[in-house]
């Protein structure tokens, strides 16, 4: 297992910190939509060929917002290929809940222009029952560091996965990077996926 030197950031480090969230935000938000379509349709194939490859049934997942990485396609997918698919719903500054997904109509409008599905909620503990955990992020390195968008939702909920489910980030290439810095309280993920490159494991 990799060591991950954690440490408390400078002023100037979370100032560079915020510049990559910046950045990445800006090229995002700059892609073409046929871009995004041709980047989304390969992240969709990629997961499904990946999952199609193990024994995993519940899969936590997200509905993207913006310009994430991602598609409410790929939902469907999952469910059509009889995954079991959770996703999360915000409560407060608590870990994430997680309620199942049962379609486009399950889902309703919720804070920050999230769509979280209507279902009854399984509380924090459900990621638990999750082989993998699809993660969103702006840029993951190759320790298995996630650059978030600072809020700490998926800080407080990935410590309550199984030990052996796959923490798969969801990214663009060029957003998986060689190092990022490192806070105490970051949680590292085991498996990057990309467009072009498909499921990477990382050495956590």
């Amino acid at each position: 297992m990799t060591t991950l030197r954690l440490v408390t950031l400078s002023e100037d480090e979370l100032n560079r910190k915020e510049q990559w969230r910046r950045r990445l935000g800006s090229e995002r938000d700059a892609l073409t939509e046929r871009t995004r379509t041709e980047e989304n349709r390969a992240l969709r194939t990629t997961i499904i060929e990946w999952l199609s490859e193990t024994r995993i049934t519940t899969v936590c997942a997200y509905v993207p917002v913006g310009s994430e990485p991602g598609s409410p396609e790929l939902l469907d997918s999952l469910v059509a290929r009889g995954h079991r698919v959770l996703l999360p719903v915000m409560a407060g500054r608590n870990p994430l809940e997680w309620a199942a997904y049962e379609g486009p109509d399950s889902l309703r409008r919720a804070t920050y222009g999230l769509l979280e599905p209507s279902t009854p909620h399984l509380g924090a503990g459900a990621i638990s029952e999750a082989g993998a955990v699809l993660v969103p992020a702006l840029a993951v390195d190759r320790r298995g560091v996630r650059l978030g968008k600072g809020a700490g939702f998926y800080d407080r909920s990935l410590p309550l996965a199984d030990d052996s489910a796959e923490l798969a980030a969801v990214v663009r290439d060029s957003e998986f990077v060689e190092e990022l810095p490192a806070e105490a309280h970051d949680v590292r993920v085991t498996g990057v996926v990309t467009p072009a490159s498909g499921f990477t494991r990382l050495p956590v």
